[in-house]
């Protein structure tokens, strides 16, 4: 099975990149939104995921792998609620920003140019290349 690429977004100051990598390792919850709830749960083990700082950054900022698949979150009581463990993979070498990524043609009608509050969205595999190359320019 292949694995899947998406994207999550998180708040810098609450968790940000940097906490995950001194973590090693997290439970990544909280999600509200109904279809990115469903997207975290349709999460499996191995999945590359890029971590998206909102706020004033505005930036995809590293690269973290699902240890396991979306599970029910054991902290809520709503059984939609989903999490899944994220381990960091790698920062990438420099922030990709939305402004970059709004120019770019394949993400025009992408989720994360048109719901700008959606936290977790799939990613496909030409988006996904495309900020790796912009990582490195």
């Amino acid at each position: 099975m292949v694995a899947s690429t998406w994207l999550f977004k998180t708040e810098p100051d609450v968790y940000g990149y940097e906490q995950l990598e001194r973590d090693g390792r997290t439970v990544w919850d909280g999600v509200k939104n109904p279809l990115a709830r469903k997207y975290i749960a349709a999460v499996r083990r191995g999945d590359r995921v890029l971590v998206y700082h909102t706020g004033s950054e505005k930036a995809v900022v590293g690269v973290a792998e699902a240890l396991g698949g979306g599970y029910p979150d054991p902290k809520q009581d709503d059984e939609k609620a989903a999490v899944v463990d994220l381990a960091p993979v790698r920062r990438l070498p420099r922030p990709v920003t939305l402004a970059e990524l709004k120019r770019r043609p394949s993400f025009e009608h992408s989720s994360l140019a048109r719901l700008p509050r959606l936290s977790a969205m799939p990613i496909s595999a030409a988006q996904w290349k495309e900020i790796e190359r912009l990582s490195r320019a």
